[in-house]
């Protein structure tokens, strides 16, 4: 073999085993950030997540019906769960009665309209009050001292993630004063997650409020964030306080 053919085989080898390498650190890579996203969720590949749906709220709107809106969220969330490796079981809010940990759990909508999400927040927020608004089928959200009124500039949305006991499984809320609010309360966790585990932990609790702007006109995609509200939505209401 001349030096030439030599020099040529010998860089062919050396190409082979640099893409070799890079493709065995870009696998690496990609599965380091899924374990990442897994542990945040606590979804282990082959686990089941339980997706609490909420029902429709409105005159003629059946028990077990859920809005167009919450619809298109629930789809977000169960492509979140697969891309995981995990299964998503689809719940009705009334048909939950099961425990805290054994699976994650996301949430969906407010605690009129599904009450395992007004057990979760008597529970796990006890400083969240969703009161009525003063339009029909409005809401407002209190944390603490502040007020949310949703109005046509801007809607609002809880988006919590809380941690039960014994190292369980995690529970994610997303309670939005709308249908387009809840939309754009799924959107912002799926692509926000990884700021959000390295903000609060990939174990911890946190709340937060996030703002929808003009929603009549941007729909659930403006979205930004209003305030951490983590420390006043665990502190318990006072017996004297004026949110009880």
């Amino acid at each position: 073999m001349t030096d030439s053919v030599l020099n040529v085989v010998l860089g062919l080898v050396a190409s082979a085993i640099s893409a070799g390498l890079g493709w065995l650190a870009q696998a690496l890579r990609r599965r380091r950030r899924v374990e990442r996203v897994r542990e945040f969720f606590g979804l282990p590949a082959d686990s089941e997540c339980l997706i609490v749906v909420p029902r429709s709220v409105g005159t003629g709107s059946h028990a077990h019906t859920v809005t167009r809106r919450d619809a298109y969220a629930l789809m977000w969330l169960a492509g979140l769960v697969e891309e995981c490796g995990a299964r998503p079981e689809l719940v009705a809010h009334d048909a939950a009665q099961r425990g805290l940990g054994a699976k994650t759990e996301l949430c969906l909508g407010g605690p009129v309209s599904n009450e395992r999400m007004a057990a979760h927040l008597a529970w796990g927020l006890p400083g969240v009050l969703i009161t009525s608004g003063p339009g029909p089928g409005s809401n407002v959200l209190v944390v603490g001292d502040r007020d949310y009124t949703a109005d046509r500039d801007q809607a609002h949305t809880l988006l919590a993630r809380i941690a039960t006991p014994d190292d369980g499984r995690p529970v994610f809320l997303v309670s939005g004063q709308t249908g387009t609010a809840n939309q754009a309360g799924v959107r912002y966790l799926v692509a926000h997650h990884r700021e959000l585990a390295r903000a609060h932990g990939r174990n911890g609790t946190f709340a937060l409020v996030l703002r929808v702007v003009n929603p009549e006109a941007y729909g659930p995609d403006m979205v930004e964030l209003a305030a951490d509200v983590t420390a006043e939505a665990l502190r318990r209401p006072t017996a004297n306080s004026g949110a009880a």
